[in-house]
C-alpha cells in the first residue's frame, strides 16, 4: 500500500558481499600437509571456528577426524552434518570437556592424533567479563591441559586458535587468550630443551563474518525485525574474515610451525562497524533511517561500549613481523616467560580463581600480560556484585 518493501521480501545477505575484498585462495600443499591421511583432532568442534575447521579438514581426506565438544547438541549437529560427507573418513564424536585432564589424556592416548587444533574457548567479551574466573579456567587452564596431554602422547602439531583481542587487551577474554599463547610459548621452549617432538604454534586473527557472537547474525536478525540496529560506538572498527577463509588460513599457518610460533593473519583493512551496518541494510534492499532520510526503513541506535570492549583491535604486540611462505600469513615475535617463571605466577592466579577473588584475578592478569589495561572497566562479575563487594576499578 505504501510502496515500501515488505520484510518478507528482504534479500538474504551474502557474507562475501560484506567482506569488501576477494577471499584469500589457499595454498593446497600447506592445507594438506598436517591433515591428509593423518589422525586429526579438533577441540570445540561444534563452535563456529571449530566446526568450519572440521569441514575444511574433512575435504583434505584425513585418516580419522576426532570431534571433541562438551555441548551435546553442538556435537550432534556437526557430527550429523559431516557424517554424510565423510566419504570413507572415520569421523568420531567425542563428548568431553577440555578442562578434564583424565578424559583428554584418555582421548590422546587412544587415538594418538598427529595434529590437534585447539579451538575450544570462551570468546564473548562481555560474558567473560561478567564471569572472569570461568574465563581464565576455560581459556588458560584448559589450553594447558590439552597441550600437556598432546605432548605426553606424541602429538606432532598442536595449534591454538587465538585472537587479535590478545594484543594489548582491555578485557579479560583477550588477556586469557594472550596468557594461553604464553603457556604454549613456554611449553614450546621446554619441548625444545627436552627434545620433545611436539610442535606448538598459535594463530591470531580477528572477527569472522557470520560466526556465533559476531555482529552479522545480530544485525541480520535486527534488520528482519525492522530495526533498530544496535551499535556500541560509531567509531568502532574491526578486522573481518569469512569463516572458511579463517579456517583454511589456520590450517596452513599450523603447517608452517617450527615451535612457539605466533602466526598473524593479514586480514586486510579494518572495517568501521557502522559502515558494515549500513552496507547490510543496503544489501537487504532497505534504507537507513537517519537525519538525512527520516523516512528510512531501519534506524541505527548507539548504545555505548560494553564492559571490556575497545574501539579498535590490533594484530601485533611488537613490530617487524616476519614474512612466511604464504603471502597473507605473518610470524610475530612476542616476549614470554619461561615455564618455571610462569608456573609460580599461574599458581597464584589459580588460588584467586578458586575463591573467585576477582580483583586479584585482574591484578594477576595485569602482572602477567603485557599491555593489559582494565582501567576503564569496573569489576562486573555477577557473583562478586551480588555479594555486595565494593566495585574495583
Amino acid at each position: 500500500a505504501t510502496g515500501k518493501v515488505r520484510m518478507s521480501d528482504v534479500q538474504e545477505l551474502d557474507i562475501y558481499d560484506l567482506l569488501g575484498r576477494e577471499p584469500v585462495s589457499p595454498n593446497e600443499a600447506l592445507l594438506h600437509m598436517n591433515t591428509r591421511n593423518k589422525i586429526v583432532l579438533v577441540t570445540g568442534a561444534g563452535g563456529s571456528i571449530g566446526s568450519e575447521l572440521c569441514r575444511q579438514i574433512l575435504k583434505t581426506k584425513p585418516k580419522q577426524l576426532l570431534l571433541v565438544e562438551r555441548s551435546e547438541f553442538a556435537l550432534y549437529q556437526i557430527y550429523n552434518e559431516l557424517q554424510p560427507l565423510a566419504g570413507g573418513v572415520e569421523v568420531l564424536p567425542l563428548l568431553a570437556s577440555v578442562a578434564n585432564k583424565v578424559r583428554m589424556n584418555q582421548i590422546m592416548h587412544t587415538w594418538q592424533p598427529h595434529t590437534v587444533y585447539h579451538a575450544a574457548a570462551y570468546k564473548h567479551v562481555p560474558l567473560v567479563e561478567h564471569n572472569p574466573a570461568e574465563g581464565v579456567r576455560n581459556n588458560v587452564w584448559s589450553t594447558r591441559v590439552c597441550a600437556e596431554a598432546a605432548q605426553r602422547h606424541g602429538v606432532r602439531n598442536f595449534v591454538l586458535i587465538s585472537t587479535d583481542k590478545a594484543v594489548r587487551p582491555t578485557n579479560i577474554m583477550g588477556a586469557t587468550k594472550r596468557l594461553a599463547e604464553m603457556v604454549l610459548q613456554a611449553l614450546a621452549e621446554e619441548a625444545a630443551a627436552i627434545g620433545s617432538t611436539t610442535c606448538f604454534s598459535m594463530v591470531r586473527f580477528g572477527n569472522v563474518l557470520g560466526s556465533s557472537g559476531s555482529v552479522v547474525p545480530l544485525f541480520r536478525q535486527q534488520i528482519k525485525k525492522g530495526g533498530p540496529i544496535t551499535l556500541t560506538d560509531t567509531e568502532m572498527t574491526r578486522y573481518f574474515m569469512t569463516i572458511p577463509e579463517a579456517a583454511q588460513l589456520v590450517i596452513q599457518a599450523g603447517a608452517m610451525g617450527t615451535g612457539g610460533d605466533v602466526f598473524v593473519l593479514d586480514m586486510g583493512q579494518p572495517v568501521k562497524i557502522v559502515d558494515l551496518a549500513r552496507r547490510m541494510v543496503a544489501l537487504s534492499g532497505l534504507t537507513v533511517q537517519d537525519e538525512a532520510n527520516p523516512q528510512g526503513d531501519i534506524a541505527i541506535e548507539v548504545t555505548g561500549l560494553r564492559p571490556g570492549e575497545k574501539l579498535y583491535e590490533e594484530l601485533l604486540i611488537g613490530d617487524n613481523p616476519e614474512k612466511t611462505q604464504h603471502t597473507r600469513i605473518m610470524k610475530a615475535h612476542e616476549q614470554f616467560l619461561s615455564l618455571a617463571e610462569l608456573e609460580e605466577k599461574l599458581q597464584a592466579l589459580g588460588a584467586a580463581i578458586a575463591t573467585n577473588d576477582v580483583p586479584t584475578i585482574r591484578g594477576q592478569l595485569k602482572e602477567l600480560v603485557v599491555g593489559y589495561d582494565d582501567s576503564n572497566c569496573a569489576v562486573v562479575d555477577w557473583v562478586h556484585m551480588a555479594q555486595g563487594r565494593d566495585a574495583y576499578t
